[in-house]
C-alpha cells in the first residue's frame, strides 16, 4: 500500500467530494467525509437521508424506505474516493467487477443518518476489494464486499 500524500484533508464536504469522484446529483450519494486513514486502509463517509430526495416519491408513497440498491451505491461512492482520492488515480473512473455477500439487516428511512465504513482488503494498481457496512445509530443496516476496477475515462 502506498502512502502518498492524499488530494484533499479531512474533512471533505460534498465539494471535495465531486472534485474526486465522477457521480453528480441526482446520482451522488454521499455528504462528507470524516475519517479517512491510508494505514490503516479506513475510511467513513456520512449520508443523510432525506425526505426531498426523488426515489420517496415512489419507494414507497406513505412509507418511505431507501432502496437497497442506493445504499450499496452510496457505499460504493465512498469507496471510490477512498482510492481516488489518491493522486495515482485522479480522474480514474471507478467500475463494479464484483458485489459478494449483500445483507440488509435494517431499513433506512428520512431523517436517518448512514455512517458508511470502509475497510480496504486489497488494493493493486487498477483492481481493489472493500468490506464495507453502513449503520444508522450504531446498528448495521447493509454490509457487502465490493471488487472494482479502475478505467480511464473516456476521451
Amino acid at each position: 500500500m502506498t502512502t502518498e500524500t492524499p488530494q484533499f484533508t479531512l474533512p471533505m464536504d460534498v465539494t471535495k467530494i465531486c472534485e474526486i469522484i465522477p457521480h453528480r446529483f441526482p446520482f451522488l450519494l454521499i455528504d462528507r467525509i470524516i475519517e479517512l486513514d491510508y494505514e490503516k486502509q479506513w475510511l467513513v463517509a456520512i449520508k443523510n437521508v432525506t425526505m426531498n430526495e426523488f426515489q420517496f416519491l415512489g419507494h414507497y408513497p406513505g412509507q418511505p424506505i431507501m432502496p437497497g440498491v442506493l445504499m450499496v451505491e452510496a457505499m460504493a461512492q465512498a469507496s471510490a474516493v477512498y482510492v481516488l482520492n489518491m493522486p495515482v488515480n485522479k480522474g480514474k473512473v471507478p467500475y463494479f467487477a464484483a458485489i459478494e455477500g449483500v445483507k440488509f439487516r435494517r431499513m433506512v428511512t428520512p431523517g436517518d443518518q448512514l455512517r458508511i465504513e470502509v475497510q480496504v482488503l486489497k488494493l493493486k494498481s487498477r483492481l481493489g476489494k472493500v468490506a464495507v457496512k453502513a449503520k444508522v445509530d450504531g446498528e448495521i443496516a447493509v454490509e457487502a464486499e465490493f471488487t472494482c476496477m479502475l478505467g480511464d475515462p473516456k476521451e
